[in-house]
C-alpha cells in the first residue's frame, strides 16, 4: 500500500513556476547570442582572428545547449501537468464512484441489480453475464463454457441499452443465448456459437456440434440479435483392428440459433445462424465404412414488430466428406426468413441449403444430396415477401453413386393487404463425379445426380401485388463414365398467384441436363414452372363474375372453330375467334364489356363461312372484323366445284366507336373432271363454284363513330383449261352492304363484288357490289356503293355479264349521299357471245334531309369485246341521287357503259353503249344533277353495223328558288 499524498493544485503550481523559468531562460540566452557570437578580431593578425572565432565557437556552443536544456524544461512542465491532471481526474472518478455507489445501493440492495452500469461479464466457465442497470446499461457477455458445458446466457439490458452476447459453447455443447435489448431503446445481443463436436475415438462416431444460441430479442425499439453459427461436427474414429470395429462417422453439424426478434414498434428481427458443418468420415483406407455427418440446419431468421424487416434466415451446413469408402453428409436445409413488420415491413430473405459432403471415389462411395433451401419470410399488412433460399448442391460420388440437388425455398407471401410474392430460390445443382485415382477404374461416377426442384412464388397481397417467379430448376450433374447417362435437370417451381389485382408470377425455367459420357446420352432438361394465376381483377384471372372477369382480355379460341372468349365486365377486349377446321364456320370474336374492343371472328374452314366479330363495349370501343369465308373445295370427277364461305359480319360498336369491317367471301372451287367412258361423255357441264358473299359491315357507335366496310365478294371458280366438254365458270359472290352509322357518323362503304370465274364453255357473271351504308341520322356522310364484280372469260359460249354496282348510301339530317358503285365490266368469250357490262349503282337516296347533296350515280360497265360472234353491251349509268329537302344539289347521273366491240365476224352487230343515267333533282334549294353520257356503241370491222350509241339522261330539275333553264343532256 502506498502512503504517497499528492497534492494536484501543488503540482500545477510547481509547474507554472517552471514554465515561468524556463521562459526567462531563452530570454537570457536569445539576449546573448548577439554579442558572443558575432566578435570582431581585436587586430588584423591571424592570432587575433584565431581568439575570435574561438570565443564565437564557445557562444555557439552555448546556445545549443541552452535549446537542449530548454526542450527538457519544456517536457518537464508537461510531466508535472499530466501528472497534475492524472491525480485531479483519479479523484474526481473516485467521487463519481463513491456517488454512483451510492445512487446504485438500495437499488441493489433490494433487486440485486444497480440503476445504472453496465452488468458484469461471465467470469467462470458457462457463467451468465450480469444484468445491466434498471435505467441504463448494456448487459454482461456470457462465459464461454467448458468441455460439455454450454455457454452462459448474456445480460439482459435495463431501460436503455443492448442485451449481453451470449458464451461460446464448449466441446459439442450449445452457446449461450443473447440478452434482451432495453425495454425502451436497444438492440438484442448475438447468440453464442455452439461447441465443436469432438473427434471419435477408434471404432466410435465423432460427436455432434453443440447448437447456436438464439439471439436476444429487442425491446421497444432495436434489432434484435443474431442467432450462434451452430458447431462443426467431430470426425469419425478410425477402424479398431483389436475389436473389430469400423471407421465411425462423422458427427452431426449443430442447428443455427434463431435470430432475436426485432423491436415491437421498430426494428428488424436478427439473422438465423449458420448450421455447423458436418464431421468427416474417417479416410482410413483399412475401412469398410466411413460415413460422414450431415450438416446442420440453418437459424429461422427473427420476426420484426409492427414496422421493420424480417431477419434473414441462416444458411444450412455443409455435409462432411464420406471418407476412402463411405457415404458423405447432406447438407443442412437453410433457415427461414423472418416475417416483416405486421403493418409495414419485408419478409426476411430464406437460408440457402448446405452443400452435399463429397466422397471418394471408390466403389460404394457417395456423395451428400445438397440441403433445402429456407423460406423466404412472408410480410404483414404491407410489405413483399422474400426470395426463398438457393438449394444446396449435390455432392461428388464414387461409382454408381447418383445424388440430387436441394430444393429451392418457396417465396415469402406478399403483405395481406399490398405486396409482391417473394421468389423462389433456385434447385441445387446435380451431384457431379468425384475424381477418380490410379488403379481405380471405378473412380467416377455412372450417373450424373438430378438438379434440384426450384421454390414456387409466394402469392401476392389480397388487394394488389403481383406473384413471385417460380426459382429455376438446378442443372443436372455430369456423367464421366463412357456410358454413364447425365443427370437430368431440376424442374422450375411455379409462379405465385395475384389475389385481386396484380399479375401472376413466371414459371421457373427447368434446369439443364447433364452431359453424358462419350457413349451415352445427356441428361433430360427440367421442364419449366407453371405460371400463377393473374388477379381476379386483371393479369389473366379465371372467370369470375357470370362467366367472365370484371377486367382483363378474354381468351382466344384455342380449338377449331372455337368462339373468343368475353372481355371483362368493366374493361378488355373480347378474344379472338379460332379458324373453323375442314368444313367448319371460323369461331365468332368475344364480345367487350363496358370499354374495349370486339375480338375478329376466325377464319372459316374449306368452303365454311367466317365468323362474326365481336361487338365493341357498350361505352367505348370498336368491333371487331368478321372473318374471311373459307375457299370452296374442288370437286371430285363429277361434281360442281365447292361454293365459297360467306365473310363474317363486322362486330357493332357500342355508345362510341367504329364497326368492324366484314370479313371477305371465299373462292369458289373449281369443278371436278367430265367423265368420259369409251370416248363418250356421260357426265358434263360441271360447274365451278361461286364465290362467297362479302360480311356486312358492323354498325358505329350509337353516338359517335363510322361504320364498317363491307366485305368483298368471294371470286367465282375457275373451270379448269383443256379440252374436257362442258365447264362453266362459277359467279362472283356479293359484296357487303357497308353499316349504319348512328347519331354521328359516316356510313360505311359497300364491299366490291367477285369477279366471275373463267370457264372452258361459258365465264361467271360478276357479283353485285354492295350498297353502301346510311350516314349518321343527324350528321354524316353516307357510304360509297361497291363494284360490280367483272365477268368471267368465257371459252365457247359466252363471257360472263358484269356484276352490278352497289347503291350509294344515303345520308340523315346533315350530310351528302354517297356515290353509287361502278358497274363490272363484261368478260369477253372465244367463240360466240360476250358478256354485258353490267348496271351502274344508283346513287345515294339523296342528300340529308335538311341539308346535303345527292350522290353520283354509278358508271356503267363495258360490254366485253367478242371475238367470233357477238359484242357484250354496255351498262348502263346509275342515276344521281336527289338533294336534300331543304338545301343540295342533285347527283350527277352515271355514265353509260360502252358496248364491246366484234372483231372476228363483221356479218354480227357489236353491242350497243349503256344508257347515260338520270340526273338527281334538288328540292327547294340546288341545281338537278345532270344527266350522264350514254355510252358508245362498239365498233364492227369492214362493213360491220355500229352500234347504237346510248341516250343520255334527262337533267334533273333545278328547285323551285333556282333560275335557270334545264338542259338536255
Amino acid at each position: 500500500m502506498s502512503f504517497v499524498v499528492v497534492a494536484p493544485e501543488a503540482l500545477a503550481a510547481a509547474a507554472a513556476d517552471l514554465a515561468g523559468i524556463g521562459s526567462g531562460l531563452r530570454v537570457a540566452a536569445a539576449a546573448a547570442a548577439a554579442p558572443t557570437t558575432g566578435l570582431l578580431a581585436p587586430g588584423a593578425d591571424q592570432v587575433s582572428a584565431a581568439v575570435a572565432a574561438m570565443f564565437g565557437a564557445y557562444a555557439d556552443g552555448y546556445q545549443q545547449l541552452s535549446a537542449q536544456a530548454a526542450t527538457f524544461h519544456d517536457r518537464l512542465v508537461q510531466t508535472l501537468r499530466a501528472a497534475a491532471n492524472s491525480y485531479a481526474a483519479s479523484e474526481l472518478a473516485n467521487v463519481e464512484r463513491g456517488l454512483l455507489d451510492a445512487v446504485n445501493a438500495p437499488a441493489l440492495a433490494l433487486t440485486g441489480r444497480g440503476l445504472v452500469g453496465d452488468g458484469a461479464h461471465g467470469a467462470a466457465p458457462g457463467l451468465a453475464g450480469g444484468d445491466g442497470g434498471w435505467l441504463w446499461g448494456n448487459g454482461g457477455n456470457g462465459a464461454a463454457g467448458a468441455p460439455g458445458q454450454a455457454g452462459g446466457r448474456g445480460g439482459n439490458a435495463g431501460l436503455f441499452g443492448n442485451g449481453g452476447a451470449g458464451g461460446v459453447g464448449g466441446l459439442g455443447a450449445a452457446g449461450g443465448a443473447g440478452g434482451h435489448g432495453g425495454w425502451l431503446l436497444g438492440n438484442g445481443g448475438a447468440g453464442g456459437a455452439g461447441g465443436t463436436g469432438a473427434a471419435g475415438l477408434a471404432g466410435f462416431n465423432g460427436g455432434n456440434g453443440g447448437n447456436g444460441g438464439a439471439g436476444g430479442a429487442a425491446g421497444w425499439w432495436g434489432t434484435g440479435g443474431v442467432g450462434g453459427a451452430g458447431g462443426a461436427g467431430g470426425i469419425g474414429g478410425w477402424e479398431d483392428f483389436v475389436n473389430f470395429r469400423s471407421a465411425g462417422y462423422g458427427g452431426l453439424g449443430g442447428n443455427g440459433g434463431t435470430g432475436g426478434a426485432g423491436g415491437w414498434l421498430h426494428g428488424n428481427g436478427g439473422a438465423g445462424g449458420q448450421g455447423g458443418v458436418g464431421g468427416d468420415g474417417n479416410a482410413s483406407t483399412y475401412s469398410s465404412w466411413g460415413g460422414a455427418g450431415g450438416g446442420g440446419t440453418g437459424g429461422n431468421g427473427g420476426a420484426a414488430g409492427l414496422f421493420g424487416n424480417g431477419g434473414p434466415g441462416g444458411a444450412g451446413g455443409a455435409g462432411g466428406y464420406g471418407g476412402f469408402v463411405g457415404i458423405a453428409g447432406m447438407g443442412g436445409s437453410g433457415g427461414g426468413g423472418g416475417t416483416g413488420g405486421w403493418l409495414f415491413g419485408n419478409g426476411g430473405v430464406g437460408g440457402d441449403g448446405g452443400a452435399g459432403g463429397n466422397s471418394g471415389p471408390n466403389l460404394g462411395s457417395w456423395g451428400g444430396s445438397g440441403g433445402t433451401g429456407g423460406a423466404g419470410g412472408s410480410a404483414g399488412l404491407f410489405g413483399d415477401g422474400a426470395a426463398g433460399g438457393a438449394g444446396g448442391a449435390g455432392g461428388q460420388s464414387g461409382a454408381f453413386g447418383s445424388i440430387s440437388g436441394g430444393a429451392g425455398g418457396p417465396g415469402g407471401h406478399g403483405g395481406w393487404l399490398i405486396g409482391n410474392g417473394g421468389a423462389g430460390g433456385p434447385g441445387g445443382a446435380g451431384g457431379a463425379p468425384a475424381p477418380g485415382t490410379s488403379g481405380r477404374p471405378w473412380g467416377n461416377v455412372e450417373y450424373g445426380g438430378t438438379g434440384g426442384t426450384g421454390g414456387a412464388g409466394g402469392t401476392a397481397g389480397w388487394l394488389y401485388g403481383n406473384g413471385g417467379a417460380g426459382g429455376a430448376g438446378g442443372a443436372g450433374g455430369d456423367s464421366a463414365f463412357f456410358a454413364g447417362t447425365g443427370g437430368n435437370g431440376g424442374t422450375g417451381g411455379n409462379g405465385g398467384a395475384a389475389q385481386l389485382i396484380g399479375a401472376g408470377g413466371v414459371g421457373g425455367v427447368g434446369g439443364a441436363g447433364g452431359a453424358g459420357g462419350p457413349y451415352a446420352y445427356r441428361g433430360a432438361d427440367g421442364l419449366g414452372g407453371v405460371a400463377g394465376a393473374g388477379g381476379r381483377l386483371s393479369g389473366g384471372a379465371p372467370p369470375e363474375f357470370f362467366g367472365r372477369p370484371l377486367i382483363g382480355n378474354g381468351a382466344d379460341g384455342t380449338s377449331p372453330g372455337q368462339a373468343g372468349g368475353p372481355g371483362g365486365w368493366l374493361y378488355g377486349n373480347g378474344g379472338n375467334g379460332a379458324p373453323g377446321a375442314g368444313g367448319q364456320p371460323g369461331g365468332a370474336g368475344g364480345a367487350a364489356g363496358l370499354i374495349g374492343n370486339g375480338g375478329n371472328g376466325g377464319a372459316g374452314g374449306a368452303g365454311a363461312a367466317g365468323g362474326a366479330g365481336g361487338a365493341g363495349g357498350w361505352l367505348f370501343g370498336n368491333g371487331g372484323a368478321g372473318g374471311n369465308g373459307g375457299n370452296g373445295v374442288a370437286g371430285l370427277p363429277g361434281f360442281n366445284g365447292g361454293n365459297g364461305g360467306n365473310g363474317g359480319a363486322g362486330g357493332a360498336a357500342g355508345w362510341w366507336g367504329s364497326g368492324g369491317v366484314g370479313g371477305a367471301g371465299g373462292t369458289g372451287g373449281a369443278p371436278g373432271s367430265s367423265i368420259k367412258v369409251n370416248g363418250v361423255y356421260y357426265v358434263y357441264g360441271l360447274i365451278a363454284g361461286a364465290g362467297g358473299n362479302g360480311g356486312d359491315g358492323g354498325a358505329g357507335g350509337w353516338l359517335v363513330g363510322n361504320a364498317g366496310a363491307g366485305g368483298h365478294g368471294g371470286a367465282g371458280g375457275e373451270a379448269p383449261p383443256g379440252p374436257a366438254y362442258g365447264y362453266f365458270g362459277g359467279s362472283g359472290g356479293t359484296g357487303g352492304s357497308g353499316g349504319v352509322a348512328g347519331l354521328f357518323g359516316d356510313g360505311g362503304a359497300g364491299g366490291a363484288g367477285g369477279a366471275g370465274g373463267a370457264g372452258v364453255d361459258s365465264g361467271g357473271d360478276g357479283g353485285d357490289g354492295g350498297g353502301g351504308g346510311k350516314g349518321g341520322w343527324l350528321t354524316g356522310n353516307a357510304g360509297a356503293g361497291g363494284h360490280g364484280g367483272i365477268g368471267g372469260h368465257g371459252g365457247s359460249h359466252r363471257g360472263g355479264h358484269g356484276g352490278a354496282g352497289g347503291v350509294g348510301g344515303a345520308a340523315g339530317l346533315f350530310g351528302d349521299g354517297a356515290a353509287g358503285g361502278a358497274g363490272g365490266n363484261g368478260g369477253t368469250a372465244d367463240d360466240f357471245y360476250s358478256g354485258s357490262g353490267g348496271n351502274g349503282g344508283a346513287g345515294g337516296g339523296g342528300g340529308g334531309w335538311v341539308f346535303g347533296n345527292g350522290g353520283t350515280g354509278g358508271q356503267g360497265g363495258v360490254g366485253g369485246g367478242g371475238a367470233s360472234y357477238g359484242a357484250g353491251a354496255g351498262g348502263s349509268g346509275g342515276s344521281g341521287g336527289g338533294g336534300g329537302w331543304l338545301y343540295g344539289g342533285g347527283g350527277a347521273g352515271g355514265s353509260g357503259g360502252a358496248g364491246g366491240t366484234n372483231t372476228a365476224y363483221p356479218d354480227f352487230s357489236a353491242g350497243n353503249g349503256g344508257n347515260g343515267g338520270n340526273g338527281g333533282a334538288a328540292q327547294v334549294i340546288g341545281a338537278g344533277g345532270d344527266g350522264g353520257t350514254g355510252g358508245s356503241g362498239g365498233a364492227n370491222t369492214a362493213g360491220g353495223n355500229a352500234g347504237l350509241t346510248g341516250l343520255g339522261g334527262a337533267d334533273g330539275s333545278d328547285g323551285p328558288l333556282n333560275d335557270g333553264p334545264a338542259t338536255a343532256g
